[in-house]
């Protein structure tokens, strides 16, 4: 079984079935949480589990695999009154057990710039063969232009023709990314990346899990779609840094 299928198999269980035995059969002893809805520890995990509504449900979206560390994108309903879009991401240990998470959520939007969902687009990664070149050439784009803010290089990283937007704020294309940018500006909340933490690759799909600043402190979790190596979709959560963690292994 592939860590991919592990952790989705995992997953179904824990937040499908709602099953907190599920813990017992696929989380390590040493399980280290990053989350800001649990303390550390399988135990912790289970009761969060366990706390589950009947209404709660996880709509997946996509799954990205690039060795230990796994990546889900989709919406969770019932973690609180509104559904939140998600990032998680795992670690899985030697053992084929899950050993490590991270996470961020933001509100579902249903009105947005775009009109494309938070999660909508192509599900399955493409292109496999171009995993190392496409994570270069994102990690090239998170240096000069998220780092750097060079925006005078933005069209050496980003497709002119086709740039689809997922984020709720910003229409299609790099004339939409603008304004959402110069509106953003305007509220003194400027695109400051400090950091790259991880990065998550397979195939036509990066996943960037980044810190930096929004007006406040925050976590940016990118996720880009290559063609023909060009930046050609675009997803994120933009999450602020919790003033205080249930655990001591900070928000990255």
């Amino acid at each position: 079984m592939s860590n991919k299928e592990r952790v989705v198999q995992a997953a179904g269980e824990l937040f499908g079935k709602k099953d907190p035995s599920a813990v017992d059969r696929w989380v390590s002893p040493d399980y280290r949480q990053h989350s800001s809805l649990a303390p550390d520890g399988p135990e912790a995990l289970r009761g969060l589990v366990s706390s589950l509504t009947d209404g709660f449900r996880y709509d997946g979206a996509r799954v990205i695999a690039d060795g230990d560390l796994v990546a889900l994108h989709g919406t969770y309903h019932g973690f609180g009154p509104q559904p939140l879009v998600a990032f998680d991401l795992f670690r899985v240990d030697a053992d084929g057990r899950l050993a490590e998470h991270w996470d961020a959520l933001t509100p579902l939007v249903t009105d947005t710039a775009s009109g494309r969902t938070q999660t909508d687009g192509p599900a399955e990664p493409g292109d496999l063969d171009r995993t190392e070149a496409n994570r270069a050439l994102v990690l090239d784009f998170a240096e000069k232009v998220l780092k750097g803010a060079d925006y005078s290089v933005l069209t050496d990283y980003i497709s002119t023709e086709t740039y689809h937007q997922h984020n709720p704020e910003a229409a299609d294309g790099l004339a939409g990314f603008g304004a959402a940018a110069a509106s953003w500006a305007e509220q003194g909340k400027n695109l400051v990346y400090t950091t790259i933490h991880r990065v998550v690759a397979e195939g036509d799909l990066v996943l960037l899990q980044s810190e930096g600043e929004f007006g406040v402190p925050v976590a940016y979790w990118d996720l880009f779609r290559i063609a023909d190596g060009k930046i050609v979709e675009h997803w994120d959560v933009i999450a602020p840094v919790p003033a205080e963690l249930p655990h001591t292994n900070g928000l990255f």
